[in-house]
């Protein structure tokens, strides 16, 4: 089935061989010719350390005015690196005379370790929309925001698509329509997330990265005691329950550390229970010339799909407002399970030169059941049951040197990532499956990135990845198991070749104020999933079935981006402006129950980010996005994309009362309507705009530290996903979420 997939691996690693070998040699070269004189100011993109975790790296002075630290963060905080990361969860991008802090001419915003810990929310994706310019997508909500889609710059129905996830610098996206999970890495492993908007770190990262990238940097324990432990518990809303325990050890230059989690909830609506584990375990070590990692990664999740609230005028219903806990599918599920291994090494070569090789493999499974509203064997019944399989590596070099009496840092390397998935879908478990899907990909790359100091005060940046994508698919159809009633797909066998571009530059006209700006390229590619549902399956006048294709066009996007950084001890602001276009965008047709690519549309808007100090003990930060999300052509022009708020907003405090015994911190996220899911035509009525204020009291006695948590204070009724009928005006489903819910935690370290 498969034949030609050594010979096209061969193919793409010969292409990406060819562009990155040249490259490697003449920057040793350089890199041995230059002497760096001592006056120039030093050049950081990533230290060596953290090579292995991170590419681009936004600058550690990006941080606000210090907050004191939250409690019970005081154990086993060592980065991946060894490193401190600063910033804030609306930090600003700082300046500082730093040169080549991140990917020049970018917006980045960092969250650190204790940003997350003096957070009132309690997961993930909710602490990610405190940036300006983050949405959420949420169908349960809950205490830990199981699948909740994060979305940077406006993609609302295929936001999982184009924001890219990393977990200490490797892809967590994966190439089916399941997209990573946030809940499944454990808060207290994090040591902080990097955030680089827009198109950019396409040339780092490769497919996805269109509205951003989101790097999730653990902790492994390395630098801080010879042996701690840490243990948490807690009680909430929803009979929520919650368990954490982590612990390090440090002898030499060996290291490690375990984070693990658990949380059981009944949920706010009726067969919305959730039952998950996590767990994050890391071996270091560290010496100045030589540092190496094993990583293991697993989680468990079981949770209870509850369908949408229908509301339909023209027959007098509304259950968001008589039944909005309900469920319209009381039996459908979806459990998941995924384990991953990652090990690699970064070798100083050379004074400024080091070579980082790491690689992994990752696994899910997953199995769904769909039973409509009565558990029976029915033509409406579905299981599914897919497992995905990722291999990967990705060597890379990095030279630091000095070039014409400029300093100079490049990046080159080469990604290769091997994914298999299997699916079989039937009408119910047990039962022989109906369609078995087999879909192979392979993706290599060759990338380049260097950033020059072209002056004390002027940072240029210019990067570029070529990138093979090939993609074989099979549908095995059997006509005899029970309710087939379709057809099998055609074969697909693709190749193509795609490339991401960035130019970026940042000039500061004094220690405290800068400008900025860049130009990029991306591009994401078809997942799976959208090839599964890439073809009409029934004739639209005999309804005779018709093969699938799984062909589906490359999505292509070019931003511009420009904006500037003030800084001083006691106050900070980033703002920033930008404008991209899209061309093959892929939407999902509901009434021809199949993938489409879209006429172009475009994304542009403002994001601003504050922080001010106002005391030694009172921090004040806030934010605003306008975010815009439109069609530029066809049938659809001048209109909004669907799942898109036009203005989003925050406001936080952090007041340390009584040195660290009583901490206070509150925050109040606001954002406006949208258009809802499948309403292209803009006709519809609009998912109203809302407000959530949430508080946390906290403290920290010795070794013993305790947090109050109140979410939606004013117990606002509000949803931010429906989706719209095809057939009937007015009519639409929506998923109500959360009122007011609490969490009290308690837990000591030693």
């Amino acid at each position: 089935m498969f034949s030609n997939s050594s010979s096209r691996r061969r193919r793409a690693l010969l292409l990406a061989s060819t562009m990155i070998v040249p490259t490697i040699i003449i920057s040793t070269a350089r890199a041995q010719q230059a002497p760096a004189p001592e006056q120039l100011p030093a050049i950081e993109i990533t230290k060596p350390g953290d090579q292995n975790v991170t590419r681009a790296r936004p600058a550690a002075d990006e941080a606000p005015a210090p907050r004191r630290p939250a409690p019970g963060t005081g154990q086993g905080s060592g980065s991946g690196s060894g490193s401190t990361g600063t910033g804030s969860a609306t930090g600003t991008g700082g300046t500082g005379g730093r040169q080549f802090a991140g990917i020049v001419g970018s917006s980045s915003t960092v969250i650190t370790a204790d940003d997350i810990a003096h957070s009132p929310v309690q997961s993930l994706p909710e602490i990610l929309a405190q940036v300006p310019g983050v949405q959420l997508q949420s169908l349960y909500g809950g205490p830990n925001g199981a699948k909740t889609a994060v979305d940077l710059r406006g993609f609302g129905a295929s936001a999982s698509d184009n924001t890219l996830f990393l977990l200490n610098g490797r892809r967590l996206n994966d190439v089916d329509k399941a997209g990573f999970d946030l809940t499944t890495i454990p808060l207290d492993s994090i040591e902080r997330i990097e955030i680089t908007r827009g198109n950019s770190g396409a040339v780092l990262y490769g497919d996805n990265a269109v509205g951003g990238v989101v790097n999730i940097i653990t902790k492994t324990g390395a630098g801080g005691p010879p042996a701690t432990i840490r243990a948490e518990g807690g009680f909430g809303s929803f009979n929520t329950r919650v368990a954490a325990v982590s612990a390090a050890l440090n002898s030499g230059p060996w290291s490690t550390s375990f984070y693990g989690n658990g949380i059981k909830s009944d949920g706010y609506r009726v067969n919305n229970a959730l039952d998950q584990r996590n767990a994050v375990g890391n071996v270091n070590y560290t010496t100045s010339d030589l540092t190496a990692f094993l990583t293991v990664t697993g989680s468990d999740q079981k949770l209870g799909l509850p369908g949408g609230r229908l509301v339909d005028p023209s027959i007098g219903v509304n259950e968001v407002l008589t039944d909005r806990r309900g469920a319209a599918t009381p039996f459908d599920y979806a459990n998941q399970q995924t384990a991953s291994v990652t090990t690699g090494f970064t070798k100083t070569l050379m004074n400024g030169v080091d070579l980082i090789v790491d690689g992994g493999w990752r696994q899910r499974e997953t199995q769904s059941g769909f039973f409509g509203t009565v558990p029976t064997i029915s033509f409406a019944s579905t299981y599914n049951d897919a497992a995905l399989q990722t291999w990967s590596i990705t060597p890379r070099l990095s030279v630091k040197n000095f070039m014409l009496g400029m300093p100079s840092t490049i990046l080159t390397g080469i990604d290769y990532y091997d994914s298999t998935f299997r699916e079989a879908r039937g009408a119910y478990q047990g039962g022989d499956p109906y369609h078995i899907y087999n879909i192979e990909q392979q993706t290599v790359a060759g990338y380049w990135q260097h950033t020059l100091g072209v002056l004390p005060t002027t940072d240029f940046s210019y990067g570029a990845r070529v990138q093979n994508t090939s993609v074989s698919a099979r549908d095995r159809y059997d006509p005899n198991a029970p309710f087939a009633f379709d057809t099998q797909a055609a074969p697909l066998d693709s190749n193509e070749t795609q490339y991401a571009l960035h130019v970026g530059a940042e000039h500061r006209f004094a220690d405290t104020f800068s400008v900025f700006g860049r130009a990029a390229r991306a591009f994401r590619t078809p997942d799976v999933d959208e090839r599964v549902a890439s073809g009409p399956s029934f004739d639209p006048l005999t309804f005779a079935p018709i093969p699938q294709n799984f062909q589906l066009k490359t999505q292509t996007s070019q931003d511009v981006e420009g904006g500037f950084r003030v800084k001083t001890n006691l106050f900070q602001v980033q703002s920033s402006v930008y404008l991209m276009d899209l061309e093959n965008e892929i939407h999902f047709n509901p009434v021809l129950f199949y993938n489409v690519n879209l006429d172009p549309t475009r994304r542009y808007g403002s994001e601003t980010s504050a922080s001010l100090k106002v005391s030694d003990s009172v921090t004040l930060r806030g934010g605003m996005a306008i975010t815009r999300a439109v069609f530029r052509e066809g049938m659809w022009a001048g209109n909004d994309v669907p799942l898109v708020s036009r203005y989003t907003g925050n406001l936080g405090v952090t007041w340390n009362i009584w040195q660290n015994y009583l901490v206070f911190d509150a925050t109040v996220r606001a954002w406006s309507s949208r258009i809802m899911d499948n309403d292209q035509a803009n006709t519809q009525s609009r998912i109203p705009g809302n407000a959530t204020a949430d508080l946390k009291l906290s403290g920290q006695y010795d070794r013993f530290f305790w947090s109050l948590s109140v979410n939606n204070l004013f117990n606002a009724l509000y949803y931010d996903y429906a989706i719209a009928s095809s057939f009937t005006a007015g009519r639409f489903s929506a998923y109500p979420l959360p009122g007011r819910t609490y969490m009290v935690k308690a837990g000591a370290t030693f």
